[in-house]
């Protein structure tokens, strides 16, 4: 059973950063591609950054181009979310998820999720 468990979340001020963890379970975790969505109240989960399993290529949606860097490392099953130049539309919970195979901006291309971090940046 693969476990998803996300941290760092919290109130921060427009303009501020935050990095988001994920720890997973499990010792195939360098073998699949990961991912972050987040779900803002009232809205769709949304996709917004994915790593291939090496970390090599990374893909992020274009409301965070440029602010937000996706990273992991392997030795510790851990992905991570760096967030930087807040904007208050960026309040959500956040998620971390495993896909099954690529690393797709697609919500059904991923099989475990973690439970989600709250992010909230205040104006």
């Amino acid at each position: 059973q693969v476990q998803l468990v996300e941290s760092g979340g919290g109130l921060v001020q427009a303009g501020g950063s935050l990095r988001l963890s994920c720890a997973a379970s499990g010792r195939t975790f360098s073998t699949y591609p990961m991912g972050w969505f987040r779900q803002a109240p009232g809205q769709e989960r949304a996709f917004v950054a994915a790593i291939t399993s090496s970390g090599s290529s990374t893909y992020y949606a274009d409301s965070v181009k440029g602010r937000f860097t996706i990273s992991r490392d392997n030795a510790k099953n851990t992905v991570y979310l760096e967030m930087n130049s807040l904007k208050p539309e960026d309040t959500a919970v956040y998620y971390c998820a495993r896909s099954t195979s690529y690393p797709t901006t697609q919500i059904r291309d991923y099989g475990y999720w973690g439970q989600g971090t709250q992010v909230t940046v205040s104006s």
